[in-house]
């Protein structure tokens, strides 16, 4: 139960970076139940849910943009993926918002999902279909390099290495592979990659595409969460006690919200898994 309630309380206070992650993990224990073929072992997911290289389907079905990229065709698959997802978009946080994250993630996919389609179309290719956050994922690393391509990673058994070298690596074997294997799959990534890298030339210049996604999420946030008028209450004030200088700017926190903020602060310097228990009980019961 305690390991329900880390969990509930990691989704609740991390940002779009794990949630993300919790989406994706979550959308393929759904595919296990529902598209899972344990007869011949393999994945067949339908045509509403990945996305297929015929243009006639996603003009009836214009959402598999979006769900193909939650859904993905094994555990491996899943999980490199989101190993790749949290180290990018870690280093992607570091200079932009959570918002632009989001945005980032799901306009990069629907331009990936329509590049896939268009190629496949222009060149007569045999239609097939493609799961998978990879083209996503290779936006928000390449959007990442584009911004701070001298940022230093040290990798474990190769060392010390630019992030415009990791970035310019990983396109490149998609490169390669493109007409050996996966070919649908190796066009999306490269073209996330490329959404990526203008998506950042185009921030510098002030243009944020995400932009309209921040104003969606703003407005499902008002909807859900509307805000409530404070009642009126009556104060009695004691004039027997020491009264604050109206001008001066210092707040006084309660005891409870300082708490908390001390407790934020703490997981933004050391991580959530710095907490104590007591720390995670107090603050899971205070986010209820």
């Amino acid at each position: 139960m305690d390991i329900f309630n880390d969990l509930k309380l990691q989704y609740k206070m991390g940002g779009f970076e794990q949630k993300l992650i919790y989406w994706n993990i979550g959308a393929f224990l759904v595919s296990i139940v529902f598209f899972y073929r344990f007869s011949l072992g393999i994945f067949d997911f339908p045509d509403w849910v990945s996305l297929s290289s015929n243009a006639s389907n996603l003009l009836t079905k214009p959402w598999t943009l979006v769900t193909y990229s939650f859904f993905h065709a094994g555990f491996f698959h899943l999980f490199f993926n989101m190993v790749v997802l949290n180290f990018s978009g870690r280093i992607f946080l570091t200079f932009f918002t959570q918002k632009q994250f989001l945005g980032l993630y799901l306009l990069s996919a629907i331009f990936a999902g329509l590049v896939f389609v268009g190629i496949y179309a222009i060149l007569g290719m045999p239609n097939t279909g493609i799961v998978g956050a990879s083209g996503a994922i290779m936006a928000i690393l390449v959007a990442a390099a584009t911004y701070s391509p001298f940022m230093n990673l040290r990798l474990l058994l190769i060392g010390n290495v630019k992030l415009w070298q990791f970035a310019f690596v990983i396109v490149i074997l998609d490169i390669i592979q493109i007409s050996v294997e996966n070919t649908g799959g190796h066009i999306a990534h490269l073209a996330g990659a490329l959404f990526g890298f203008v998506y950042i030339k185009l921030l510098l210049n002030g243009i944020d595409l995400s932009k309209g996604i921040s104003f969606i999420l703003d407005k499902v946030s008002n909807l859900t969460n509307p805000k409530k008028a404070t009642p009126f209450k009556k104060v009695h004030r004691n004039y027997n006690q020491n009264q604050q200088n109206p001008n001066s700017k210092i707040v006084i926190k309660d005891k409870t919200q300082q708490q908390i903020d001390e407790i934020l602060d703490k997981i933004s310097q050391s991580g959530y898994d710095s907490l104590s228990k007591e720390e995670k009980e107090f603050l899971f019961k205070t986010g209820k």
